[in-house]
């Protein structure tokens, strides 16, 4: 089949010219290696969400990590309604666990747990029952607003310390912008007062493939 340049969403390599994900993301596999939690921030179309995809299934093949790209997206419609933010933002992993993960590597369902507790605790489930260590690419972080944007952070840094045995061995948020640049109603986010786990970035060569790539 003839390749071509893809400009709407995902590239599906089978279709279309893609950089291998190594060549566009120098380094973060010594952050993976290292249990880090790290930031990639970059404008659309550049070619974040096919790179970590692809890293995640090669992660997979390589198998020592159970590696998912997964998506806040679905939670934007409820920034002030962290429950239901967080049922949505939940369902949408379970689906895209079972379309990119081997049946041995699918999260079990999620466990019952408060509002405000919900992502922290289907990861500590999730962490617990992997036969690897868990790594998961939250992508569109910066697409969730207010309240249920601060909730979702603040899970993932009251579970951090307990990596990699009760949450993700590790974890990076991708979006446009840097984590103290989120906004929270007309201010910015800043650090929350608290110190953040996400202060490694990662960056995304802009490099145009070519028809040999």
């Amino acid at each position: 089949m003839q390749r071509r340049f893809n400009t709407a969403g995902p590239n599906k390599p089978e279709i279309h010219y893609t950089l291998p994900s190594m060549r566009r993301l120098p380094g973060v596999r010594d952050i993976i290696g290292a249990q880090g939690y790290f930031v990639l921030h970059a404008p659309r179309q550049v070619g974040k969400t096919t790179s970590l995809r692809a890293l995640a299934q090669e992660l997979i093949r390589e198998g020592r990590y159970t590696a998912l790209h997964v998506s806040a997206e679905v939670g934007a419609p409820f920034s002030q309604d962290v429950d239901a933010a967080e049922r949505a933002i939940l369902d949408a992993w379970a689906g895209s666990a079972e379309a990119q993960l081997p049946p041995e590597l699918r999260p079990p369902d999620w466990p019952e747990a408060a509002p405000g507790r919900r992502i922290g605790a289907s990861l500590v489930a999730w962490t617990r029952a992997s036969p690897r260590p868990v790594v998961l690419f939250l992508d569109e972080i910066d697409a969730l607003q207010d309240d249920a944007l601060i909730s979702v952070l603040r899970q993932l840094w009251d579970g951090y310390p307990s990596r990699p045995t009760a949450f993700p061995w590790s974890l990076g948020l991708i979006g446009l912008r840097d984590v103290p640049d989120y906004k929270v109603g007309n201010t910015t986010l800043g650090r929350m007062g608290t110190s953040s786990p996400f202060n490694v970035k990662v960056c995304l060569l802009y490099t145009s493939p070519s028809p040999r790539d």
